[in-house]
């Protein structure tokens, strides 16, 4: 199993209401405009990922993204791609859509920011909450 596990931090401008994209980053602030990001402060970006697990998404295998926050779980599915980029230092942006630029971890995700578990959002409002991302590849492609 291709697995990775990122441990970020709430703020308190974490709204996560976009309805297309869901976003995790390594920036240690989050300005009131940023409504695709769940957490910041992340100890992982794209370009931190392991090669073969970067290799698995451009192979077009499905991810699963576990948000684990205290006691509450929520996942969401999304698809790698060929045209996946994985080329930057500071986020991870999963899309609802097939756009990819370098930010772009997966596509055509079940859920965006303003999906998630509304409890969830509201523990990470407060920016002692810590979370923790789970990325798994799944077996079958």
């Amino acid at each position: 199993m291709l697995r990775e596990v990122i441990r970020c931090r709430g703020h308190e401008n974490v709204k996560a209401t976009h309805r297309s994209t869901l976003e995790f980053t390594k920036e240690d602030y989050l300005t009131p405009r940023g409504d695709c990001i769940l957490c910041i402060e992340a100890d992982k970006g794209i370009n931190d990922l392991r090669e073969e697990f970067k290799a698995a998404l451009r192979a077009g295998r499905r991810l699963r993204i576990r948000i684990k926050v205290g006691g509450l779980v929520d996942e969401v599915l999304a698809e790698g791609s060929p045209r996946l980029i994985l080329d930057h230092g500071y986020s991870m942006v999963i899309r609802k859509s097939d756009y990819v630029d370098a930010r772009t971890l997966a596509i055509r995700a079940n859920k965006a920011a303003r999906d998630i578990d509304r409890r969830i959002v509201e523990l990470l409002k407060n920016p002692e909450t810590i979370a923790e991302i789970e990325l798994v590849i799944d077996e079958k492609a």
